[in-house]
């Protein structure tokens, strides 16, 4: 394998999943990678779940500036941590093949880097739950977010609710039918029937999309997305894929 190629190990798995994710990839990284999960079951899910908490964060998280002090503090770990592993690579090349210290040093880089990934959505986790956490006490109630049900296998969706407007975040949705779209529609009681909304969507290449809900969602029971015919519907034409209990 080239230190050009994406790092997969011998179970044909890699870990590529959060910079993947996270756009951390090379172009070149970034097909092989999508064209691996096409196959692999366990890596479609791992990315699903990783699309799920990077598509809810930005949502999720009141928009604040970190203080000058922790971005250094952050930077320079980072840095140190790259500046360590890449001796690291250095020195193990230098011991296996004297004199080549290019392809070692490139090496380096193309094995911390989906680490150093993987870090930062860990921290971006944390953070996520530090947020949840204290703006749960806050007089206006903080943001929730919710989990919704998806039936369509390997995607994912949340639903971020503040200050009585939601978001929705999706992952590993197909693309819409020919002729058609996603719809988004409100119920407000179980018997209640399905009200549209201006809100018609399709997804990206890799099936995410994030979709402001209009007007106030206090009152709601459920938030439903289905697939419609272009320029939307007045009712359903077919069953909910999507469906976020509010209340």
């Amino acid at each position: 394998m080239s230190i050009d190629e994406p790092r997969v190990g011998p179970d044909g798995c890699g870990g590529n999943a959060a910079p993947y994710v996270l756009g951390a990839l090379t172009e070149h990284e970034h097909e092989a990678f999508a064209r691996h999960i096409e196959s692999c079951a366990v890596c479609r899910e791992e990315v699903a779940a990783l699309q799920l908490v990077a598509s809810a964060l930005p949502a999720a998280a009141p928009q604040l500036s970190a203080p000058p002090e922790l971005k250094r503090r952050v930077m320079s770990s980072v840095r140190a941590d790259a500046r360590k592993r890449e001796s690291q690579e250095l020195r193990r090349g230098r011991a296996s093949e004297p004199g080549r210290t290019s392809r070692p040093a490139a090496s380096a880089w193309l094995r911390w880097r989906p680490n150093l990934a993987v870090a930062a959505l860990a921290v971006a986790v944390i953070a996520l739950a530090v947020v949840a956490l204290s703006s749960g006490g806050s007089a206006g109630g903080g943001t929730r977010v919710i989990r919704a049900q998806v039936l369509v296998p390997r995607a994912s969706a949340s639903l971020s609710v503040s200050d009585g407007h939601a978001q929705l975040s999706l992952a590993g949705m197909p693309q819409s039918a020919p002729g058609h779209v996603y719809e988004v529609w409100l119920k407000r009681s179980a018997s209640g029937k399905a009200l549209p909304t201006d809100a018609l969507f399709t997804v990206a290449a890799n099936g995410a999309a994030t979709v402001g809900v209009p007007g106030s969602v206090d009152g709601v029971r459920e938030i439903m997305v289905t697939s419609e015919p272009l320029g939307g519907s007045r009712v359903p034409t077919l069953p909910a894929l999507i469906v976020a209990r509010v209340s």
